[in-house]
């Protein structure tokens, strides 16, 4: 296998570990642009996965022809447009055909609807949500941020599962520790701050053992989740406050300007994931950049393994 270089240490390694566990099949839904099919490659060249392009065929074989990509060891899905590649992606993986879904050239939502389709998807009990691994230069180790993508305003209930989601994934990816802030403006509760309170009982709820393998602090603001000289001087003492490697946003937007501010204005690398649904789900960008397409199949690769062993140990 050729080496990766992507300058992103984090990824470098993370890339290493999942290569080591050999390539799961993926459904990569309408691969009918450059971008969807240059990540697919891209990842099935190191290794990481085997790729299944669904959608309509013509399609497909005219992006590859411009982009003068080569697609013919790839299999291929013929489906009429959008909508029928969501589907049959994810009928791909009921028939245990697949064992990750990609987003390719569809929206979001569309490929969500068919996840989440009642008769059909691949919902389990636990509600979906978005994260960010995070490689950020001149920190020590990566970030999760959540949710950044799928929940726009998600009440307590919700809140929960994203956390859980999220502590989930760091243990799989084998942090070392799982130190959670819950993000607010400021780290004292207020009534006139709704997302002050959710976070104040997410912290109970975690006392109460409702969320499991982490410890919580919050509401904490950003910087005294990750600055121990800030957290210092506000006198916050918890196993968290300046130390956090999972950072919980109060809604989607947080969420999404903070994980974009990181990566245009800091330098750093975002690979995205949702978790919740019977397999992971990588949803892709034209912005990304190779390192973070990779890093995404990376963490997929992981968390797929993870619940094909966890499976097998429950004799399913």
């Amino acid at each position: 296998m050729e080496p990766v270089n992507t300058t992103h240490p984090y990824y470098d390694r993370l890339i290493a570990a999942a290569r080591t566990q050999g390539p799961v099949t993926v459904a990569v839904a309408h691969a009918c642009d450059r971008y969807a099919i240059e990540a697919a490659l891209d990842a099935a060249r190191i290794g990481l996965i085997e790729p299944l392009l669904v959608g309509p065929q013509a399609r497909i074989h005219a992006a590859a022809d411009a982009a003068g990509l080569d697609i013919g060891a790839l299999a291929l899905f013929d489906t009429e447009h959008s909508h029928a590649s969501a589907a049959r992606a994810v009928e791909l993986v009921r028939e245990g055909r697949a064992s990750v879904l990609m987003k390719g050239s569809l929206h979001t939502d569309e490929l969500m609807g068919a996840v989440v389709s009642g008769a059909t998807g691949l919902r389990t009990a636990r509600r979906l949500s978005h994260c960010f691994v995070m490689d950020v230069p001149g920190r020590g180790e990566p970030l999760i941020i959540t949710d950044a993508a799928i929940n726009i305003i998600p009440d307590l209930a919700a809140k929960r599962d994203i956390v859980q989601n999220a502590i989930d994934l760091a243990r799989v990816l084998g942090f070392d520790g799982v130190r959670v802030a819950i993000l607010a403006a400021v780290e004292t509760v207020s009534a006139k701050m709704p997302s002050t309170i959710d976070a104040a009982a997410l912290c109970k709820m975690a006392d109460r053992g409702q969320i499991t393998d982490a410890v919580l602090d919050g509401p904490l603001a950003m910087d005294n989740a990750i600055d121990l000289q800030a957290a210092a001087i506000k006198g916050l003492v918890s196993p968290v406050a300046g130390r956090a490697n999972v950072l919980v946003a109060p809604d989607l937007e947080a969420g999404n300007m903070l994980a974009k501010s990181l990566s245009f204005m800091a330098g750093a690398a975002a690979a995205g994931i949702v978790l919740g649904a019977r397999v992971p789900l990588i949803l892709t960008s034209r912005a990304d950049t190779v390192a973070a397409r990779l890093a995404s199949c990376a963490v997929a690769v992981l968390l797929a393994r993870h619940q094909l062993a966890s499976a097998r140990l429950a004799g399913r």
